[in-house]
């Protein structure tokens, strides 16, 4: 049987209370989505087109920032994907191109 997930090697970490390499990551990681979705309401609450580029630079900032942590639990293993089956994407497709149509239909 053919595995569905997608992943790296895993790198071994110190079970326990303490805080460990993957649990500090995690943690980042939380606190960097935590902090884009807050940028992305100040965005959207911004009174002046200032504080909206500043905003938006910090927002852009707390993303790519996210994705490097991402990218560093997934080589380390400690995080894995699951790849989609070739019948559920073109399922999906077909699925948003009908809802697509009827938004045209509709306007």
């Amino acid at each position: 049987m053919k595995s569905n997930k997608v992943c790296n090697m895993k790198v071994e970490v110190p079970t326990g209370i303490e805080m460990n390499d993957k649990d500090y990551l995690t943690t980042v990681l939380e606190l960097e989505k935590n902090l884009s979705n807050n940028y992305s309401w100040a965005l959207n609450e911004a009174s002046n087109d200032y504080l909206y580029e500043d905003y938006f630079g910090m927002f852009e900032d707390t993303k790519d920032m996210s994705r490097e942590i991402f990218n560093l639990l997934f080589q380390k293993g400690w995080y894995s994907l699951e790849k989609a089956e070739e019948d559920k994407i073109d399922e999906k497709i077909q699925c948003l191109q009908n809802q697509l149509l009827e938004l045209d239909q509709n306007h």
